[in-house]
């Protein structure tokens, strides 16, 4: 897609929008999305709403969670909110178009940014996962108060890789077995289903799993303790389908997992922001597999 003012337009109600009910709730309706576009391009449908709709410019998470990650963080910073981390609260309830209005302003950067990614890097990379972290450090160092290193003595005493009192990502998902554990069941998912969907949406297969582990997020949002996976299955199935194989896909999965929870903690679990440590993990495992692809690394597999 071609960059356009009306699109620009529609980012910024996307990022608007997405400050409105919250940079969780956005990301659910991500995945949702691409799992009703996976299945409508099951059937036959000619309209693409997985890289429209679902990654596009209304529910893309460069668009609608980078722009509510943002206003979180501005709310902050007004003091409106006690957390600039916290990425379940819908920010329409504080009643403050300015608030509103930071979102709107980051869906748009967003969207523009991530073009000019794709122009440089379009090939060796996701474009839309790293255009998350970009807007999510912009967002800290101006609303910010920790930077993207600040420790706290606590945490100094601890260590930054060690996770600890108020200093967790998901706390029932820190421990490196854990990880392993579940990135293990939910890569080989993600994976199998690629590999069966491919056949017949080659451009999008890869994204299924990643679609239900996101809309799963629709649970966590109302305090069930379920896992986040969707960097896990994402690269998964990116990593199945380039190479064809299920437990390539499980073992990527794998790297992934442990990807995600380190940089959960080299920079979320200090800061007084959110940085998205799945965005982190997917934007630098599809570089790996992108670039393994490009010098034919995977033809061994």
């Amino acid at each position: 897609m071609e960059f356009g003012l009306w699109e620009l337009l529609a980012a910024f109600g996307g990022g608007l929008f997405g400050a409105a009910i919250g940079a969780l709730p956005a990301f659910i309706f991500t995945g949702f999305f691409i799992l009703i576009g996976s299945i409508a391009e099951l059937g036959g449908s000619a309209f693409d709403m997985v890289f429209e709709v679902g990654l596009g410019v209304i529910f893309g998470p460069h668009i609608a969670f980078g722009g509510a990650v943002a206003a979180t963080a501005y709310a902050a910073w007004r003091k409106k909110v006690d957390d600039g981390k916290n990425i379940l609260v819908g920010l329409a309830g504080l009643n403050n178009s300015g608030i509103l209005l930071i979102g709107g302003i980051f869906g748009a950067i967003g969207y523009t940014l991530e073009k000019f990614i794709a122009l440089g890097v379009g090939d060796f990379t996701d474009t839309i996962a790293l255009t998350v972290i970009i807007s999510a450090i912009i967002a800290r160092l101006i609303f910010g108060n920790t930077g993207l290193f600040k420790l706290t003595s606590e945490a100094r005493e601890r260590g930054r890789f060690t996770p600890g009192g108020d200093n967790v990502w998901v706390v029932y998902q820190q421990s490196w077995i854990q990880i392993l554990t579940l990135a293990v069941g939910a890569g080989a998912i993600a994976a199998w289903m690629a590999l069966q969907i491919e056949p017949y949406a080659p451009e999008s297969a890869f994204l299924v799993g990643f679609g239900l582990s996101a809309f799963s997020l629709i649970f966590f949002q109302f305090n069930v303790q379920i896992p986040i996976t969707h960097h896990m299955t994402i690269i998964a199935g990116l990593a199945a389908v380039t190479s064809g194989s299920l437990l390539v896909g499980v073992l990527f999965a794998v790297l992934s997992g442990l990807v995600g929870e380190a940089s959960a903690r080299l920079f979320l679990i200090h800061g007084d922001t959110h940085i998205d440590p799945p965005a982190n993990a997917i934007w630098i495992m599809t570089t790996v597999i992108l670039i393994g692809e490009y010098f034919g690394l995977f033809d061994f597999m």
